[in-house]
């Protein structure tokens, strides 16, 4: 089969590689239909944070099965999509449920390779059956609609709070869709860039150009000097978590999603101000998957369509062919890209 293959770093290729073997009994073959480029392979790729080389990339993907193990729920021909991450399944986090805190865990598209293929194998117990009615394209998308979701449900909050979510992206867009949905009467998506901007107040959200002045003080007009009740970081960027935590009122909560890249340092004062306002601060990654029939990835496939519109957030669907073409685009900047798509 072709796959498109991270042979070191920075350097991408499409070419033949062997036909993937079975890991185990267990193991589902699936045929990739569409697989997506999330932030975290820009770094795997082009920032030498792969585990090993050679390795294909690739986490967020959907498909139809091929082969399946007897007994495992699904047959040829299941829409699909999966949780990339394989727990262990015998640590204290897998026992009770919270698969993604597993303290040894394996990774497709990261630690083992994945979905920039023609085909991939998945644990059965991994699969999610994708709902008629649910394109393969969006379906896609759903480990970011997970990760979003779980993001959005850290912030215990009541109904009508306001939100704002700092980062427009496809992950803070989705997040704002899921807090609007659940609690927030008023989400702000803060960001620097126009089309990001410009997308979201298309899904109605209300934008903040963080490029006009400090966003941290913008808010707090908008909240006749208040703060908000919660602020989402989905950025990763330093300056990002200190605005995020700076932003919300007394008794507010600051939840932090976006990978770090650089030092953060809070300053005596900053500190100060997280205290005597008793800021709530919670960190979150990755997505649950238990228990069966109501986490973040079975709710997110019934949403999809139904109150969380992906469908906005895809700029490009290009051949997988392309990818090492593409990935270069998207490093050098100047292009606007939101969420692309491969078809291998």
């Amino acid at each position: 089969m072709k796959a498109l293959v991270l042979e070191r770093d920075k350097e991408l290729v499409w070419r033949e590689v062997p036909e993937p073997v079975r890991p185990g009994p267990e193991w589902a073959l699936v045929k990739v239909a569409f697989s997506g480029v999330c932030n975290s392979d820009l770094h795997r790729g082009f920032g030498g944070g792969a585990y090993r080389y050679p390795l294909i990339m690739g986490h967020e993907f959907s498909g139809t099965v091929i082969e399946a193990p007897a007994g495992g729920g699904f047959a040829s021909g299941d829409a699909v999509t999966a949780f990339p991450l394989i727990p262990c399944r015998v640590c204290a986090a897998c026992r009770s449920g919270d698969h993604y805190r597993c303290v040894s865990y394996d990774y497709l598209g990261s630690r083992r390779d994945g979905a920039f293929a023609e085909r991939v194998w998945v644990p059965a117990g991994n699969l999610f059956r994708v709902p008629a009615g649910v394109e393969l394209l969006h379906a896609a998308l759903t480990e970011p609609c997970a990760v979003a979701r779980h993001a959005a449900s850290k912030a215990d909050l009541p109904p009508g709070a306001t939100v704002a979510v700092f980062g427009g992206g496809p992950i803070g867009n989705i997040a704002g869709q899921w807090l609007r949905l659940n609690v927030a009467a008023r989400v702000i998506v803060v960001d620097v860039d126009d089309r990001k901007l410009a997308l979201a107040h298309s899904m109605g959200f209300e934008p903040l150009d963080a490029r006009a002045g400090d966003p941290v003080e913008a808010l707090h007009e908008r909240t006749g000097g208040m703060g908000v009740d919660a602020a989402l970081e989905a950025v990763g960027l330093p300056l990002t978590f200190r605005q995020v935590l700076a932003a919300v009122r007394h008794g507010g909560q600051s939840v932090l999603m976006g990978n770090i890249r650089g030092s953060l340092t809070l300053e005596e004062r900053e500190v100060s101000s997280l205290l005597r306002r008793e800021v709530t601060i919670r960190g979150t990654w990755n997505s649950r998957v238990a228990p069966e029939g109501a986490n973040d990835w079975t709710e997110s496939l019934a949403r999809m369509g139904r109150g969380i519109d992906v469908a906005p957030l895809v700029s490009h669907v290009v051949p997988l062919a392309e990818g090492p073409g593409i990935f270069r685009r998207i490093m050098a900047g100047g292009e606007y890209f939101a969420k692309v798509v491969f078809i291998p």
